[in-house]
């Protein structure tokens, strides 16, 4: 008998969750599109829909709807226009994972507007998953991407006034990173993750939106999930991997969400004060979300509509 095989039989009758022989059960969703979005950015989800519709697939799409966003000079949240941190760098975070399980991301990048198209240069053309720094910002050149200040009148007031007197951010200001989940006709699932991270951080400070397994994570054969919040403890958790696996072991997307944000409030003694949102779809195109405190709204499209959803807080 093969040692798969007398595992196996070793535990008949008992109900062993599917990843541990690496199959699921869920159907695949096919022939309608769906996707989630942290926060309410209704232009992202248009800008993936619009590429769904012209034969793009779900990580065009994803790439698509992050670049509005990027590009947005008045979104102080995300890309050109970003709040700085406290030497009055914008430095951005990205990352890019695809249905074949292959990623590429890009931390501590700074003048160049487009750091999840650089992720994806990144899976795509080399043989690397991350790059930071000043080699990120180099590859982006060689790759053709112009260089830009992304430090706007708008982003540098705030900081300037920021400085006046120091104030310090708490966890949950000022970091509304944009994570996108899509689904394709096929039933092919992407994800990307984009952030200028917490504000008025510390310079080399990276969070969790580069960071695979963290800020976002996609399993074709079981679905995907991604973050936003506070980077640090996402990572502390490999939040978004755990959300996956936890939707290996049946758990609906909206339970995965919550059980991972369990194990955050745990702990912390029951009272963590600072936010994290989680989002998952299934793939069979079910989707679910979770936060830690006060509530978080996040963007479904399905059927070419879209519509903003707010969970309440779990605490």
């Amino acid at each position: 008998m093969k040692r798969r095989d007398f595992f196996k039989s070793s535990f008949i009758g008992l109900s062993l969750p599917s990843f541990l022989f690496g199959k699921s059960t869920v159907n695949r969703n096919k022939n309608s599109p769906v996707i989630i979005t942290t926060w309410n950015y209704p232009g992202a989800n248009e800008a993936a829909i619009k590429t769904l519709n012209n034969n793009g697939n779900a990580m065009d799409a994803a790439e698509a709807g992050c670049r509005v966003l990027e590009a947005d000079e008045k979104n102080i949240y995300i890309g050109i226009g970003s709040l700085p941190d406290e030497t009055g760098k914008v430095t951005l975070d990205s990352c890019v994972m695809d249905s074949n399980g292959d990623c590429g991301s890009v931390a501590f990048l700074q003048n160049i507007v487009h750091p999840v198209s650089v992720a994806r240069k990144v899976m795509e053309e080399t043989k690397h998953v991350m790059l930071v720094g000043e080699g990120a910002r180099k590859f982006a050149i060689s790759k053709g991407f112009k260089q830009r200040n992304l430090l706007t009148k708008e982003s540098r007031k705030a900081w300037r006034d920021w400085l006046k007197d120091r104030r310090q951010m708490t966890p949950h200001e000022a970091h509304d990173t944009i994570s996108m989940l899509v689904q394709d006709g096929n039933g092919d699932l992407a994800g990307a993750c984009t952030s200028g991270g917490w504000a008025y951080k510390l310079h080399g400070r990276v969070g969790d939106s580069p960071i695979i397994g963290a800020g976002l994570f996609v399993d074709n054969e079981v679905g995907s999930a991604a973050a936003t919040g506070l980077g640090e403890e996402v990572i502390k958790t490999t939040g978004s991997f755990l959300v996956v696996e936890l939707m290996r072991q049946g758990y609906s997307p909206t339970k995965a969400c919550e059980e991972a944000l369990k194990r955050v409030i745990k702990s912390h003694n029951g009272n963590p004060d600072f936010q994290i949102g989680y989002i998952a779809m299934r793939k069979d195109g079910e989707v679910g979300s979770a936060c830690l405190k006060w509530s978080f709204g996040y963007m479904v499209s399905k059927s070419g509509t879209s519509k903003l959803h707010e969970v309440k807080g779990l605490l």
